[in-house]
C-alpha cells in the first residue's frame, strides 16, 4: 500500500511540475499594431449592425485582432486558442479580405452565409463562454442580406 501511494505522489509531482513548466511556453498573440488597409470595411459598406455582429461573433478568430479573455493565459488553453485563431484566419480573415481574388471573395461570402445559416459559426466551443456571440435568426438574416449585397457589388 505504501509503495503505491509513493508512486502516485511521484506521478502527481511530475504532472504538477510539467503543468507549471508549460506555463512559461508562450505563443504569439493575434494582435496587430496597425489597422489593415485590406480590411473589408475599408472597401465595402458594412452597416453598423452587421459590423457589430461580426466583431462580437467572428473577429476573435477571423481578423488580425483577438480580444483575449483572462483564461487564455493558462496553458494548454493558450495553445488551443492559438490553434483556433490561426485556423480561423486561414479560412477567412476580414482584415485581409480585400487582398483576396474576386473568386475567393465570392467563395468566402458564400461560406459566411452558409456556415451561419447552418449554425456552424460561431463555433459552439466559443459561444458556450461568449454568450453574446450567439446569432439570433434576425442576426443571421442581417448578415445574409449584407453578404448578398456585397456579392452583387463584387460581381
Amino acid at each position: 500500500m505504501n509503495k503505491s501511494i509513493f508512486y502516485i505522489k511521484n506521478i502527481l509531482t511530475v504532472v504538477l511540475l510539467i503543468f507549471i513548466g508549460i506555463q512559461f511556453i508562450d505563443v504569439k498573440k493575434n494582435i496587430s499594431q496597425n489597422p489593415s488597409t485590406n480590411a473589408i470595411e475599408n472597401h465595402y459598406i458594412v452597416p453598423s449592425k452587421v459590423q457589430s455582429l461580426l466583431k462580437t461573433s467572428c473577429y476573435d478568430c477571423h481578423s488580425n485582432n483577438t480580444i483575449y479573455p483572462s483564461y487564455s493565459k493558462i496553458q494548454p488553453v493558450k495553445w488551443w486558442l492559438a490553434d483556433h485563431v490561426n485556423s480561423g484566419k486561414r479560412h477567412l480573415n476580414f482584415d485581409e479580405f480585400n487582398a483576396y481574388s474576386r473568386e475567393k471573395k465570392l467563395k468566402k461570402l458564400d461560406e459566411i452565409a452558409e456556415t451561419i445559416k447552418e449554425g456552424e459559426m460561431p463555433l459552439t466551443s466559443y459561444t458556450v463562454i461568449h454568450r453574446k456571440a450567439i446569432l439570433s435568426a434576425s442576426d443571421q438574416s442581417e448578415i445574409e442580406k449584407w453578404v448578398n449585397e456585397i456579392k452583387k457589388e463584387i460581381k
